[in-house]
């Protein structure tokens, strides 16, 4: 799994920082890249990467600020040309529906796939045999959401030693002993894969939140993520600030790191008003709360290790 900041910045595009949109690629596991958020220009941030939208299967909007939405129809639209057939499926507040059709309908765009749109009343909202999806709500100007992708656990790793007592060889038979619960052998023997597995692997929990007022609310939806993306649009030096547009500052974003216990947290949706320097000294302040914080930049990327692995 990777996550590749599309666009870092709030409220409107800056030269350093494109509005809102995030996209999490998942190649390797299910062939699928699932978009988070999508401001205006997405698409052109996307033709600076290595996405491609015909891979984008899944669109989860986390509430209806322009920063947020404005870049849909043109990537939807785009879509259509470039070998983009296959479904796709849209979750967020119930009047996106609305937004994306009236922009489809007045631009007289045709799609050459389906849409499908689901909106955000209920916690649970995707499952299959891999993972899940939820919904948190949060705090802010107009409702706004939080999305949770919880991994399930997977098999461990076989065990060579005991596989070796078993006289079992090395080739297209490991496989078979990690994909089926038990395998019956040419002589008639039954191996059980428990038998020759190491302990399951945890899956990787991602927490990638909207614009919201910071809340001990979402310590626990969060907790133990391994990556929480938290929005930090003002340092902490404009708290009033942060109050005033219910927004969050790093400094909280960083409190609600250390209490939910995360392994990365890296602050999104920056003001324009902060240059280079600014954030650099924030981040010295931040990390004497949670080592593990970066802010994200644009058209950056983070590899979600699994559990196991992180260092």
């Amino acid at each position: 799994m990777e996550l590749t900041f599309l666009g870092t910045g709030s409220g409107v595009p800056s030269k350093k920082r494109n509005v809102s949109s995030l996209a999490l690629s998942m190649l390797q596991e299910r062939d699928e890249v699932w978009l988070f958020d999508c401001g205006e220009a997405t698409q052109h941030q996307i033709l600076q990467s290595t996405i491609k939208p015909r891979k984008i299967s899944k669109i989860f909007i986390t509430h209806m600020h322009g920063d947020h939405i404005y870049g849909l129809p043109g990537l939807l639209s785009s879509r259509s040309f470039q070998e983009g057939t296959s479904p796709v499926e849209i979750y967020g507040p119930p009047r996106l529906k609305e937004f994306i059709e009236i922009s489809l309908n007045v631009s007289e765009t045709k799609l050459r796939y389906d849409l499908y749109f689901k909106s955000v009343d209920q916690n649970l909202l995707y499952e299959d045999g891999l993972l899940s999806v939820s919904s948190i709500p949060l705090k802010h100007g107009v409702k706004s959401y939080g999305y949770i992708i919880n991994e399930k656990e997977s098999v461990g790793p076989l065990i060579p030693e005991k596989l070796r007592e078993l006289d079992i060889k090395p080739g297209p038979i490991y496989q078979q002993i990690k994909n089926n619960e038990k395998i019956s052998l040419p002589d008639g023997t039954m191996i059980y894969r428990d038998d020759v597995t190491g302990d399951p692997i945890p899956g990787r929990k991602i927490s990638i939140l909207g614009d919201t007022h910071a809340s001990d609310d979402v310590i626990e939806h969060v907790r133990n993520s391994d990556l929480l993306v938290h929005e930090a649009t003002f340092t902490n030096q404009d708290q009033s600030l942060a109050k005033q547009y219910y927004h969050s500052t790093s400094l909280e974003a960083a409190q609600i790191a250390k209490a939910a216990n995360v392994n990365k947290l890296i602050l999104n949706h920056v003001s324009s008003r902060y240059v280079g320097e600014d954030l650099q000294r924030e981040l010295k302040e931040i990390r004497k709360i949670f080592p593990n914080t970066t802010y994200a930049e644009d058209l950056s990327s983070y590899v979600i290790k699994r559990r196991d692995q992180h260092e």
